[in-house]
């Protein structure tokens, strides 16, 4: 993507992506006690294991949350307007998460500018773990 001008931005231009690095049991720990998410299937391998995981996952909220890095690597939080996801499939320990983003609909709200993206989380394989959609505002 070239611009952040809400003039220069075209329906189908795609933000830059994101990519992390992969997922470890550390990530998950830091961000159960960052989130208060101490949910144990994430965090507690024999609990996993008994409902019946072959190992803990990462919360579906953490892989929402490096979407939104994505958005804030390219505006500023506060232009933010909204920001809502599906959890399609789990994020496994190992599993790196690719984030992208793309223009869907520019428009005007309330006299602001604004842009529609398409919001997409993949993991290394391709699968889609999260998909959704922001709003943000584009001077």
């Amino acid at each position: 993507m070239k611009s952040r001008n809400y003039e220069a931005l075209a329906v189908g231009d795609e933000l830059p992506t994101i990519a992390t690095e992969p997922v470890t049991r550390e990530t998950l720990a830091l961000y159960a006690g960052a989130s208060g998410d101490y949910n144990p299937v994430h965090v507690d391998l024999d609990f996993a294991r008994r409902a019946g995981m072959p190992d803990v996952f990462a919360h579906g909220m953490l892989s929402m949350a490096y979407l939104a890095r994505l958005l804030t690597n390219w505006v500023d939080q506060s232009a933010i307007r909204s920001m809502s996801v599906r959890f399609m499939a789990m994020t496994h320990v190992g599993d790196r998460v690719f984030g992208s983003a793309i223009v869907a609909e520019k428009f005007v709200e309330r006299g602001e500018k604004r842009a529609l993206l398409h919001i997409t989380a993949r993991n290394q394989k391709g699968d889609v773990t999260v998909s959704g959609q922001a709003v943000i505002a584009v001077e």
